[in-house]
């Protein structure tokens, strides 16, 4: 069975994409923990971060450095924190987070809400950002 990202990937749920080439996907985290929360995840579907094929997940990183670097242009922060927790969706990803201090990481703390107008002007920001 499809995860969601495998859908979000498919079309068939929308997204506030940031950046996709043929093998990865990276978009807006509907829950964030910060302006500019994006996950990057690979289009094959596969659970369990190492278990992706070692060139496939060293180019995953290299991708999401290229996402990272974009927001770390757009969005005001010390660093773009990166975080693999793996429990969430059974679909490989990574966490890219805007953080000023070692709390915005918390992934206990409430999650941000904005409106679709704000996620899609955070999601072109940073993708014109990339381009």
């Amino acid at each position: 069975m499809a995860t969601i990202f495998s859908k979000i990937i498919a079309g068939e749920i929308p997204s506030y994409r940031i950046h996709e080439d043929e093998r990865f996907y990276a978009f807006l985290d509907i829950n964030p923990l910060a302006m500019g929360h994006t996950l990057v995840i690979p289009k094959v579907e596969t659970d369990y971060l190492f278990d992706v094929d070692d060139e496939l997940l060293g180019d995953m990183m290299v991708f999401a450095k290229k996402v990272a670097l974009a927001i770390d242009k757009t969005i005001d922060c010390k660093r773009v924190g990166v975080a693999v927790l793996g429990l969430e969706v059974p679909h490989a990803h990574i966490h890219l987070i805007p953080i000023n201090d070692l709390y915005d990481i918390e992934f206990s703390k409430p999650k941000l809400k904005f409106s679709d107008k704000q996620f899609r002007a955070i999601s072109e920001k940073i993708s014109a950002a990339i381009h």
